[in-house]
Parts: structure tokens; sequence; C-alpha cells
């Protein structure tokens, strides 16, 4: 089969999959910080909490920005902010303002 004749539910599948690895892969790599991403991507762990969150949304289920950075994160966001976070150096600073100044 290839992927032009995925179902829906096939594709559903596949794009969910996918998801659990991306959060997977972040939660391994927590050196990987979200001015980090947000300066090489554009999108940062919290980026990806608001989509999950809007889509939850879409689906008519209710889901609060904390819940979602939870489900994010795999943890509440302050204890992976206390155990994880990293100040922002003052050239991934420099870069973030450059790059949403334009």
């Amino acid at each position: 089969m290839s992927i032009e004749n995925l179902t829906p539910e096939q594709q559903q599948a596949i794009e969910a999959a996918t998801f659990r690895r991306l959060l997977q892969h972040l939660d391994e790599r927590k050196d990987a910080q979200n001015i980090d991403l947000m300066n090489l991507a554009g999108f940062c762990r919290n980026c990806l909490a608001k989509w999950y969150k809007a889509a939850a949304e879409q689906e008519n289920v209710e889901v609060d920005y904390d819940q979602a950075r939870e489900r994010v994160y795999g943890m509440p966001y302050s204890e992976w902010k206390e155990k994880h976070q990293q100040a922002a150096t003052p050239e991934q600073l420099a870069k973030f303002e450059q790059q949403n100044s334009k």
C-alpha cells in the first residue's frame, strides 16, 4: 500500500504516532531549549501545547493550556521549568528578537 491509498483512519493513526514520537524525542532532548527550537524552527514546546489545545477544541474537547502543556512536557510546566529550563543567553535572545522583528 502506498501513502496515496491510505484510509483516513490509517492517516490519522500514522500522524498520531508521529506526534507521540515527536513528544518522546523532545522528552529525550531536554537540552533542546525552547529558545533554541524557536530560533531554529519557529516553534517550541509551548507552540505544540497551543496547537494541541486548538485541535482538542475542534473536537469539542475542553483542554486548558496548562493541561496541554503537561501533555507536551510530560509533567507540569512549572516542574519542567524548574528541572530543565536554562536561562537564555544574550545571543539567543538577540537572535529571537531579530527573527521576530521581521
